[in-house]
């Protein structure tokens, strides 16, 4: 309970109408700021907070009495000009107001153009926070213009330093072979293939699978061993720390690695010699892995395989295909029998099979969105997915026994309270996710992913059951996988693109070369660096992903612009106080406000999410479908708006 007159500093969220949340570290419940209060706080701000007094069972408020530190001092909007000052209008309407820019701060800025400004005064008691051109962009309808708005905005190192290129190109483009001795050679020994999407350039895992005399399978996992170049605390090593992660922005890849380790000497390339970092699994007919061997491998890739040829091999769909990879279709065969196996048992222990189509935006040769669809997944995709995730697991299970310093991949099981907000939307749909003496187990998640499967409802009930659950990020200690409903996990299957990792890789080199052990002075250090590396690791991740959401919200907008007027079927995605969220079958996701909802007025009943009309008592819920008009789509506020269609007007366009 808070006391009034009580002080807290915490991070300001702002609203773009102005009111916003302090959040507050280690209290569940953010503090709500109304517009009059929120002292002209950028988004982002740390702020020092004074509570209001509050009534019982409502929201605590507070007001903004300082701002302590803000978050940024450059920003990237539209420019609009006058005859004497401009403004800077931001993309991210949320950070803050327009920017004044004088006339001697303009720089080569003219109307319409993207625009990066540093701030050079920041709200005061009203007045707008002014700023100085430093960078133009372009004009907002350039092609490309968007994503380096992105860049900009983000402030993405999108180029390498020189002599971290350097540091790259100086080990060339072969192995050397100085650095063999002591790796297991399978070069020619067995069959072993990559499969990635069609586009892949960075290949960081390749594949073998065999069946034993025993009757069990072998499956051997080989990642590119990025640990032998990318030595610790080199250039590469830091700037690869400072990233984090590879951002894909469409048709643009920021990468963790320069492009001549990630798509040259590290990438696992067909036909060219590779060290690798290797995990060797045997496991039963029932997808037990009864045994695990790690080592330094050296392997040389029989072929470089996309998810549609191997699809095409399974379903034996393209006789062209299945005759030029005639060699090996007993091999994908072997694959996919496994890949059943290691799911089944998954399903069991209550893996959660959230099956969410993601958007794929086809862009034209100038960068500009011409199409957005689903992007269809195969069961192709689900033999690496679940041989990854066997490797992972069992890398991570073995070196937690060893007590090995360490980044684990942890994903906390989800607060109480948001399942039962959950349970007030299954009613709807007659589910339940039951809790035992207040614990949640992912069991009773996956018997409901099963329930629904096929269903109208399987694709808004895996949205919901998405948002109850928290937010995988990395750790240096075990707290298990609530989604893959494992005790044991970690990313080692990703060192081209990840940093943890990296970073684990370096830890298993180390315990290899010296016979699983690590002295304790060792321990310790290494403790402090996986903490620090895992923060920073985590961070750099939620960047990743909201630029990459931002950028598919953008050529999302960008698309229906040209689709004004259209009409489509949808469904309900989210109700809010202020109206509906419709999702069309591309993915593509609208608001629908009340306005534009019908001539009724409309309640928003809180407790179970819905809609109802005060004089027709119609009633609007997730799920409901609903024929929508597009009427509007701004790629720069990357909001898309609909008009619901009625019967009756459904009857009057046909």
């Amino acid at each position: 309970m808070q006391e009034e007159n009580r002080f807290v500093e915490g991070y300001f969220r702002r609203h773009e109408r102005g009111f916003g949340f302090v959040v507050v570290e280690g209290q569940e419940e953010d503090i709500y700021i109304a517009k009059e209060d929120s002292k002209d706080a950028f988004s982002g701000d740390r702020v020092l907070v004074k509570l209001k007094k509050k009534s019982h069972g409502a929201r605590q408020e507070g007001m903004i009495l300082k701002v302590l530190e803000h978050k940024k001092d450059t920003l990237v909007g539209t420019f609009q000009r006058n005859k004497n000052f401009g403004f800077v209008i931001p993309d991210d309407k949320k950070l803050c107001r327009d920017i004044f820019i004088s006339k001697k701060n303009f720089g080569k800025a003219r109307n319409n153009h993207k625009v990066l400004v540093k701030i050079t005064k920041y709200p005061q008691k009203g007045k707008k926070a002014e700023g100085k051109i430093l960078e133009v962009l372009g004009n907002v309808n350039e092609a490309g213009i968007d994503m380096l708005s992105l860049i900009k905005d983000y402030d993405l190192p999108y180029r390498f330093p020189k002599d971290v290129v350097k540091e790259a190109q100086s080990y060339g483009e072969k192995i050397n072979t100085n650095d063999i001795l002591g790796r297991v050679d399978l070069r020619g020994k067995y069959d072993i293939f990559t499969i990635d999407g069609e586009d892949a350039k960075d290949l960081d895992d390749a594949v073998c699978v065999r069946k034993l005399e025993n009757g069990n399978y072998k499956l051997d996992v080989h990642i590119a061993d990025v640990s032998n170049y990318v030595k610790e605390n080199s250039l590469l090593d830091k700037e690869a720390l400072l990233r984090g992660t590879s951002i894909y922005m469409l048709n643009r890849v920021i990468p963790m690695l320069p492009r001549e380790l990630s798509n040259g000497i590290c990438s696992l390339n067909e036909g060219e010699d590779r060290f690798t970092l290797s995990v060797s699994m045997e496991i039963n007919d029932k997808g037990k892995i009864i045994s695990s061997e790690v080592y330094k491998g050296i392997i040389n890739v029989t072929r470089r395989m996309s998810y549609k040829d191997v699809q095409a091999i399974l379903d034996n769909s393209n006789e062209e295909i299945v005759e030029k990879y005639k060699d090996y279709v007993s091999d994908f065969k072997l694959m996919e029998e496994l890949a059943r196996i290691l799911k089944a048992k998954r399903l069991e222990k209550g893996y959660l099979n959230l099956d969410i189509p993601e958007s794929k935006i086809i862009l034209d040769e100038d960068g500009y969105a011409i199409d957005v669809q689903k992007y269809e997944t195969t069961f192709a995709n689900e033999i690496i997915e679940q041989f990854m995730l066997a490797a992972n697991e069992t890398i991570a299970e073995k070196f937690y026994w060893l007590k090995a310093p360490f980044i684990y991949r942890v994903h906390e099981e989800p607060d109480i309270e948001k399942v039962n907000e959950l349970n007030k939307l299954l009613f709807n749909f007659g589910y339940k996710v039951h809790t035992k003496e207040g614990k949640v187990y992912p069991a009773e998640f996956s018997k409901i992913l099963k329930e629904v499967e096929g269903k109208p409802e399987e694709k808004i009930v895996s949205h919901m059951i998405l948002r109850t659950l928290k937010v995988a990020e990395y750790d240096s200690e075990n707290k298990g996988h609530f989604g893959i409903a494992s005790k044991y996990y970690c990313h080692f299957t990703s060192p081209i693109r990840r940093y943890p990792d990296l970073f684990i890789h370096r830890i298993i080199s180390k315990y290899l070369k010296n016979n699983y052990t690590m002295p304790e002075k060792q321990v310790e250090i290494y403790n402090e660096i996986a903490e620090k590396d895992a923060r920073q690791s985590t961070e750099r991740e939620k960047i990743a992903t909201q630029v990459e959401r931002d950028s598919i919200d953008i050529k999302k907008a960008e698309y229906m612009s040209k689709k004004i007027g259209e009409q489509y079927d949808g469904i309900i995605s989210g109700v809010t106080q202020f109206g509906v969220f419709v999702e069309l079958d591309n993915t593509v996701e609208g608001l629908v406000r009340f306005e534009n909802l019908g001539d009724d007025y409309f309640e928003y009943d809180a407790d179970h999410k819905i809609l109802i009309g005060e004089r027709t008592k119609e009633t609007f819920k997730i799920g409901d479908k609903m024929k929508i008009e597009v009427i509007e789509a701004n790629k720069q506020e990357r909001k898309i708006s609909f008009k619901r269609i009625k019967e009756e007007e459904k009857e009057e366009s046909l």
